[in-house]
């Protein structure tokens, strides 16, 4: 299985990190090995002082797809989840100076939360609310309404560079409101009021 992750999907999250936006969707990928194991801690890793939660909506794919158009990329995909990409934001700081791929802050082991996963036919993907709760306090609060590329066409987009197969995971990018996590810190994720998971960290 690949992990694939958008980056600067939503615009107010490229506003809080300063980031330019792109005219196309940023696209980098994770191992299966950066993958969480189910209900166990996030470990902050030791080469980073500034570990960022960024929540994002999942989509998980059910076929081999290659140059899908947008039109029926639906097809391929019948679940929709919440997950975390964690981000070594002092490293990404470090290798985007140097003009460096960001695979050491994105990719290392744990930096990829799955939760629960649901029946897409339940939800309006198009109006899809969720949150992330830190010490039960919300930091982000997004809908799909604000992506840049709404979900059929960053499957369309992705499937252009890469096909895709059963089992693949599509990471849609964050809302605004990343931030540090702490040691004990606890994070739960909500997707139109259900409980995606919930993560501890140590």
């Amino acid at each position: 299985m690949k992990i694939i992750c958008i980056g600067r999907n939503y615009a107010k999250h490229i506003e809080e990190l300063a980031n330019e936006r792109p005219e196309n969707p940023v696209v980098f990928l994770k191992p299966d090995s950066a993958i969480l194991p189910n209900k166990n801690p996030f470990f902050i890793p030791p080469f980073s002082n500034d570990v960022h939660y960024e929540v994002e909506v999942l989509i998980k794919i059910n076929k081999v797809g290659k140059h899908i158009a947008s039109r029926f990329a639906y097809k391929y995909y019948d679940e929709i989840g919440l997950g975390i990409d964690f981000t070594a934001r002092d490293v990404q700081q470090q290798c985007k100076e140097k003009g460096l791929p960001w695979e050491k802050a994105k990719a290392f082991d744990g930096s990829a939360v799955i939760g629960n996963f649901y029946n897409k036919n339940d939800f309006d993907l198009k109006n899809l609310s969720f949150q992330l709760l830190k010490n039960n306090e919300i930091v982000q609060d997004g809908n799909t309404q604000s992506m840049l590329w709404k979900i059929d066409e960053l499957i369309s987009y992705v499937s252009q560079y890469f096909t895709l197969k059963k089992g693949d995971i599509i990471f849609t990018g964050t809302p605004a409101g990343v931030g540090k996590v702490s040691e004990n810190d606890v994070l739960i994720g909500n997707i139109e009021g259900l409980k995606a998971f919930q993560i501890k960290v140590k």
